[in-house]
């Protein structure tokens, strides 16, 4: 296994391989030490060893299989060496896809830059409301979870609901597979530190349709229709109308009825009753990190937007909180991704009473650029300042438009933190 993480997926990979009679070697460039809330939860597998600190070229090359974790680099030598040795690279939920299929489970999945988490949860949401005699999974990029160990729990007629990185997509590709369903919601600059260009980028995402077959559903954002037809699918993409306005959603935004429409046409395709649906879309609260809000403190409202990574997506929030009054107090920063920040901050001159800034590369770029503005290497010190200078009818939007590395070892762990600071705040 080629990097182990934080997150718990690495961790839930490397049980369910072990527990499947696996002698499994986890190498990861991070150490012992940092991975050790990791590590000490496979201590009681003896088949399982580590290779930590370090990567060797001898591991890649004297192994049945070697399992590559997302935002491995596409120039790995390890990866490469792997190949020259005819040794075969998977990714764990390409693999759960693959095996779950043949076995006649409906696998749906859901990419784009921006909307994915929150269309793939409304895909599940309705899903399970809607009381089907099948069992309903949800897996892929969700924190926590191990898709692949939820391999034992599937069987013919189930349903899995999968959200879908670009890097998680790249396994997709390599075993030449498309969900059943696909659902590709938009295409926006990111990952560009990764990907150094936007093709690259695109074509690991068009992954999810590219191997479609007949019988196949393709749902596609308008916005995409000549980027996707250039390519050609396999499957006609269907093209969602707007939401009907009978339907009234709890998550705020324009980009959510974007979100809501995609998945309604997926739901469709599954045969659930339109009045099911629409219930279940009317009933759904949202997810954690993505324009959720938190509580309301002396008439103070807080939203938790911790997973926009991106400008686009921070200007999306901005824009679904827009009272027209510049009542908004914006908490942003962190690691710079390189991507153009001009439209975002056209968007905050127009809709931010003031923004304050977490320390970062990102930050240090957009600065100079801005003319109200604090800076703190605290996120708690952030919140404080935030609340000080917010009046009754404020908003307060934490929506941080960068990457979480420098001040936090990921996004969840600034999640986190931000929701424990705002917990401690008395609500009015």
């Amino acid at each position: 296994m080629l990097g182990l993480g934080l997150l718990g997926r690495g961790v839930g990979d490397a049980k369910f391989l072990a527990q499947c009679g696996a002698q499994v070697l986890i190498t990861d460039k991070k150490t012992k030490e940092e991975l050790a809330s990791s590590v000490q939860q496979l201590d009681t597998f003896p088949s399982i060893t580590f290779h930590l600190g370090e990567h060797r070229i001898e591991d890649f090359t004297n192994c049945d299989i070697v399992i590559k974790a997302a935002g491995v680099p596409l120039d790995s030598p390890y990866i490469a060496a792997a190949h020259a040795a005819g040794i075969p690279v998977y990714m764990t939920t390409a693999l759960f896809a693959k095996f779950a299929m043949e076995s006649g489970v409906t696998v749906v999945g859901v990419t784009g830059t921006r909307g994915k988490s929150t269309t793939t949860h409304l895909i599940h949401h309705v899903l399970t409301t809607a009381q089907l005699s099948c069992n309903v999974v949800l897996g892929g990029n969700v924190r926590g979870i191990s898709t692949l160990a939820m391999l034992p729990e599937v069987h013919a007629g189930d349903i899995a609901v999968l959200e879908l990185d670009s890097w998680q997509l790249q396994g997709f590709g390599d075993l030449a597979i498309s969900p059943h369903i696909a659902v590709f919601t938009n295409l926006m600059p990111d990952h560009q530190n990764y990907y150094g260009d936007m093709n690259a980028y695109f074509l690991d995402k068009a992954q999810i349709f590219l191997h479609q077959r007949a019988g196949d559903t393709f749902v596609c954002g308008r916005i995409l229709e000549a980027k996707v037809l250039g390519l050609q699918p396999p499957i006609a993409p269907l093209f969602p109308e707007p939401l009907a306005e009978s339907i009234t959603l709890s998550i705020p935004g324009a980009h959510n009825r974007e979100n809501a429409a995609l998945a309604q046409v997926a739901l469709r395709s599954l045969g659930i009753a339109e009045e099911v649906i629409a219930r279940g879309l009317t009933s759904f609260q949202g997810v954690e990190g993505r324009l959720e809000f938190l509580r309301e403190v002396n008439g103070i409202k807080i939203y938790n937007d911790n997973n926009a990574t991106t400008p686009d997506a921070t200007i999306a929030g901005l824009k679904a909180l827009d009272s027209g009054n510049r009542n908004i107090i914006l908490i942003m920063g962190g690691s710079d991704k390189g991507l153009d920040m001009n439209n975002l901050l056209y968007e905050i001159a127009g809709t931010c009473k003031r923004v304050i800034l977490l320390g970062g590369t990102g930050s240090s770029r957009v600065a100079p650029l801005m003319q109200d503005y604090s800076i703190y290497d605290s996120l708690h010190a952030a919140v404080e300042e935030a609340l000080r200078i917010a009046a009754p009818g404020d908003t307060i939007l934490f929506s941080p438009a960068f990457a979480s590395f420098g001040m936090f070892k990921n996004e969840y762990e600034r999640n986190d933190q931000f929701l424990s600071i705002v917990k401690h705040y008395d609500a009015s």
